[in-house]
């Protein structure tokens, strides 16, 4: 298979620091975002042990096992690395008083033959772009989205709630964590987009889609996400990951370059 990354991030026009980090590793086919959460700097703590040990660990067991894994093998290797990663970040919070309370969402990927591998925990979210069409393929683990689901409020009123930061999931933040992972099909040409919350508070999901859809690659999607962002205010750290699945000769391709 012949995946093509990209990803961006960037500190916004409202902090002094950035919480979020980025890893992909293109050798095994995997990516992950996370948007750290608490303290002095113990955010960025969180989500860069989060990024470095999935990475690391789950990137590792992929490249020495992924040939003959089945998708509940690698489901499991997911789980157990989120859960690794989530108890490390969990101790290191109680055994230094500068990190207490530290911890980060999570997204990350991992693509197989025409399948792709999501899980979150939080509300960093996962979307496909298919022939035109963005789709959210994540569900925030977030009060707001609980009140969504419940009926309390609409999705339009949802984007001026001032609950919009509360999750109710988070790697880190206890000693266990739920890692939710769903199984996709993939379509040479899809793009698929990760993103922290400092692009989806930003910009409603219309508004992703016309900026994907005015680009010709990966580098200028992810640039022009992260500058559409400010210039509706950045009002927090902004990152972002693409990918997409090349399609081989002769293959149908679900977008690029559509234009509409």
């Amino acid at each position: 298979m012949n995946h093509e990354f990209f990803s961006a991030t960037d500190t916004g026009r409202a902090r002094n620091n950035n919480e979020d980090s980025i890893a992909v590793d293109e050798a095994s086919a995997l990516m992950v975002l996370a948007d750290g959460m608490g303290g002095y700097n113990a955010g960025e703590v969180a989500s860069s042990m989060a990024t470095s040990f999935i990475k690391t660990e789950l990137g590792r067991w992929l490249s020495e096992a992924a040939a003959t894994a089945s998708d509940t093998d690698v489901r499991r290797a997911m789980d157990i690395c989120v859960d690794n990663a989530n108890r490390a970040i969990f101790n290191a919070a109680n055994s230094n008083p500068q990190y207490a309370g530290m911890g980060t969402t999570l997204v990350m990927g991992v693509f197989r033959e025409g399948r792709l591998l999501l899980g979150h925990v939080g509300d960093s979210r996962g979307y496909r772009l298919r022939a035109g069409r963005l789709t959210q393929i994540t569900h925030d683990h977030s009060l707001l989205q609980e009140q969504i689901d419940a009926g309390l409020i609409t999705a339009e009123q949802a984007a001026f709630s001032s609950n919009k930061n509360l999750v109710t999931r988070a790697v880190g933040v206890e000693d266990t964590v739920l890692l939710e992972t769903h199984l996709h099909d993939v379509l040479p040409g899809d793009i698929y987009l990760l993103c922290s919350d400092g692009l989806s508070d930003m910009l409603d999901d219309e508004s992703i889609l016309q900026v994907l859809l005015g680009c010709d690659s990966l580098a200028e999607g992810a640039a022009a996400l992260v500058d559409a962002a400010n210039d509706a205010g950045g009002k927090d750290n902004i990152s972002v990951v693409l990918a997409r699945l090349r399609g081989q000769p002769g293959a149908a391709r679900s977008w690029w370059p559509f234009r509409r």
